[in-house]
């Protein structure tokens, strides 16, 4: 009778300190960040032989700015992640001299593989396309007159990322990505030069996950 007893006492315990399935629900598939990003552009343009301008003359200046990103699982290993900001103003120089401002807007659409789902510490990667739209262009030479860009650019986006868990629904991230970015530079409706933007982003932020 008392080996039952203990026995009886000793599977108590063990239900009592066991979380059960129920105590640990799956997570959502919904994950929402907000995140600072650092934006450094690649500043690569060609030269302009008619305006004795050199190669990578034109220059866009880097700027820090908030974005809310939205990403979707499919599995535990594999999500959708739509990135997104508002139109950001960025000043332009040529050889040094700030020749005006443009505004572009960069949402970004990734597929990733996240591949410790779940652990604490959660690496990823992804790659995927990125839509620039470009306005509000401002851009003039003394002696030459206006310059235009392109209004939109359509390039691919490299990524790597982690998230850390920190509740049981709240994460930290760091995610660092390669866009590629270019416009021609237009005069009288004619090309004059091509400057690739190409941005490196380093962004950290914060997650909810429902």
């Amino acid at each position: 009778m008392k080996s039952r007893y203990v026995v009886a006492l000793l599977g108590a315990l063990a239900l009592a300190a066991a979380p059960s399935a129920a105590q640990q629900p799956a997570e959502g598939k919904f994950l929402v960040r907000l995140r600072a990003l650092s934006l450094t552009p690649a500043d690569k343009s060609d030269a302009i032989p008619s305006l004795s301008v050199p190669t990578d003359a034109i220059t866009v200046s880097s700027k820090i700015f908030p974005e809310i990103d939205i990403s979707y699982f499919f599995t535990k290993n594999i999500a959708a992640e739509l990135v997104l900001t508002y139109p950001q103003q960025h000043d332009v120089e040529l050889s040094g001299t700030k020749i005006g401002t443009f505004k572009h807007l960069p949402p970004s659409l990734l597929l990733q593989y996240h591949f410790l789902p779940d652990a604490t510490f959660r690496p990823y990667v992804g790659a995927g396309a990125n839509l620039t739209l470009i306005s509000d262009v401002q851009l003039a030479v003394p002696g030459v007159g206006a310059l235009d860009l392109e209004d939109s650019s359509v390039g691919v986006v490299g990524q790597l990322g982690a998230d850390i868990k920190v509740g049981p629904k709240h994460f930290l991230n760091i995610d660092i990505k390669k866009v590629t970015i270019g416009s021609d530079v237009l005069t009288g409706g004619s090309k004059v030069s091509a400057v690739k933007v190409d941005p490196f982003l380093v962004s950290v932020g914060f997650g909810i996950r429902f």
